[in-house]
């Protein structure tokens, strides 16, 4: 029998969807192996929502989106080859006995063959599934289940082929104590925390996810009009968006617009406070899983048996259409979101709210 690992590397970049289904496998390899450390590279946009956890020694995050900027921008090359070069400094730092890649693209890829590391593992070709030469980067290849399995199942199942028990696979993230109080805190100020919440996340990184802005303010509005705080969650770069739904509610002046307020861990903490959360296909939809928060997810272009949230509480809502799913960006009659009606949504969060009392 093979020593068991001391030392494991993560390589899983992004999405924030992506890194949150990866934690169950992380887990796993924590629990059979509570003497290993276990370090994870992942791209700066899910770096915060890893920071602290249990079951990881180090975060190491790759700035990638800003360095291929940074680099053609006169006064910061120099700069960014140092950041650079740190990083690389951060995955040769320990020699790894496993290195695990199950992101299986090129950029993955590279950080494997930066890392120093015995066992490079990774997926074999698969039909359906992109490796973008992935293949060439490690020594240790293990068949991938099929694309229609859910991605937190393909994870589990590579490091199961690796000899690892898995278990019955759950999906559950535990906010850290003072992410929740600030969560908190932020809901007490804004004087949001003494009837039942309803969050929506409603933005979406591709436009054929989007549900049509109009029917989020409908929505908010009939919710609020039952009784209930509705809170607006998004980045940054959602608050235009999200401005203009406020504008087209109702009840503009009882609606919670926290776009670019919250980190990861906080937003976290926002969802586990929340009686539903409502969300389009997007990272933080995945978060809403993990902790265990009532939720409802507006499908349309992709498959929720693949990537939709994890576990049985959670309803998903979508049109069998012919031509769903497509897995498209783009999409002239964008048809799959917008038959997605307000009625049927408002009756599925209703439902899910129905142990609250509702005004009629």
């Amino acid at each position: 029998m093979p020593d068991p690992p001391q030392n494991i590397l993560i390589v899983k970049l992004s999405a924030i969807g992506d890194v949150v289904q990866t934690l169950p496998m992380v887990e796993a390899l924590k629990h059979q192996y509570p003497q290993a450390k276990i370090d994870w590279v992942v791209e700066e946009d899910a770096y915060d929502l890893l920071t602290g956890h249990p079951a990881l020694n180090r975060v190491i995050v790759s700035r990638r989106k800003f360095w291929q900027k940074s680099l053609f921008r006169k006064g910061e090359i120099r700069t960014t080859l140092k950041e650079i070069g740190k990083l690389i400094s951060a995955l040769r730092k320990v020699k790894y006995d496993w290195v695990i890649d199950n992101h299986g693209l090129f950029k993955s890829g590279f950080f494997v063959f930066l890392s120093r590391g015995v066992r490079k593992i990774g997926f074999k070709p698969s039909p359906g599934i992109a490796d973008e030469g992935n293949y060439f980067f490690t020594n240790e290849r293990y068949r991938s289940l099929p694309i229609e399995r859910h991605a937190l199942e393909r994870y589990l199942d590579l490091i199961a082929q690796m000899g690892v028990r898995v278990g019955q696979p759950t999906l559950k993230y535990s906010v850290p104590p003072d992410s929740l109080e600030k969560a908190q805190n932020v809901l007490i100020e804004k004087g949001f925390s003494l009837h039942p919440i309803v969050v929506i996340h409603p933005m979406a990184k591709w436009p054929t996810k989007q549900w049509p802005l109009e029917n989020f303010a409908w929505l908010a509005s009939a919710l609020m009009q039952k009784g209930f705080s509705v809170i607006f969650t998004g980045s940054q770069q959602d608050e235009d968006a999200l401005n203009e739904i406020q504008r087209r509610t109702s009840y503009p002046q009882k609606f919670l617009n926290l776009a670019g307020q919250t980190g990861l861990k906080e937003l976290a903490g926002i969802f586990s406070l929340a009686n539903l959360v409502l969300t389009t296909d997007t990272g933080p939809m995945h978060l809403a899983a993990a902790v265990e928060a009532p939720l409802i997810g507006l499908f349309g272009p992709t498959a929720p048996w693949r990537t939709g949230p994890y576990g049985n509480s959670h309803v998903v809502l979508r049109k069998s259409l012919t031509c769903s799913p497509c897995f498209k960006k783009k999409c002239a009659t964008m048809e799959c979101m917008k038959s997605l009606s307000v009625e049927e949504v408002l009756a599925a969060a209703v439902n899910m709210l129905k142990k609250f009392r509702i005004q009629d």
